[in-house]
């Protein structure tokens, strides 16, 4: 499982682009954990994860990165793709990557509830906030839920409505559907 609870934000160092049963991913990574994991293209699928590009770094504003830094983003990002292989072929139910999304206290205690979430099981957003102690912040649970920068590996798409049905996913409901389908075989 893991813990996003205490972490603390840097900027990404370096991305990359992997191809996966979903479609194109964009990922992100610090030194400290991965920043981002986004669908960038739902058509480009492939049966496997392959990097479809080598890791790049992230310019802005001409910043520079320590070498260091850059060595453990790119250690991130190979784990992640690994654990991302696993999971698309059913030999992986939890990650444990570093994470370091950026996000306000609340924000942060919603996708540390969402992480806990077990491989296979869903819930409504009245559940997470029940869980994080605020029962009446279902609507800023959703909004929190929707701003979720890591997504799949902290599984939004395990947040269904009350009613047992297929809820909003930014990726679409297909999407949604595919990776619940996925973790319930």
């Amino acid at each position: 499982m893991n813990n996003l609870s205490g972490t603390t934000y840097h900027s990404p160092v370096i991305e990359t682009h992997l191809t996966s049963p979903v479609g194109l991913l964009a990922l992100k990574a610090s030194s400290v954990g991965l920043t981002h994991l986004t669908v960038v293209d739902l058509q480009q699928q492939s049966s496997q994860v392959t990097p479809l590009s080598e890791t790049s770094i992230v310019q802005k504003d001409s910043q520079q990165y320590l070498e260091q830094d850059i060595t453990h983003a790119k250690s991130h990002i190979k784990n992640v793709q690994k654990q991302l292989d696993e999971y698309f072929s059913a030999r992986r139910k939890s990650f444990d990557a570093p994470l370091a999304p950026k996000g306000t206290e609340f924000q942060q205690q919603v996708w540390q509830a969402l992480a806990e979430l077990p491989f296979g099981q869903t819930c409504s957003y009245a559940d997470i906030a029940s869980s994080i102690h605020r029962p009446k912040a279902v609507r800023a649970v959703g909004a929190a839920n929707g701003a979720n920068p890591i997504a799949i590996i902290v599984p939004c798409h395990r947040v269904i409505g009350k009613s047992g049905k297929l809820t909003g996913y930014a990726y679409g409901l297909e999407m949604k559907q595919f990776l619940l389908n996925l973790e319930s075989q």
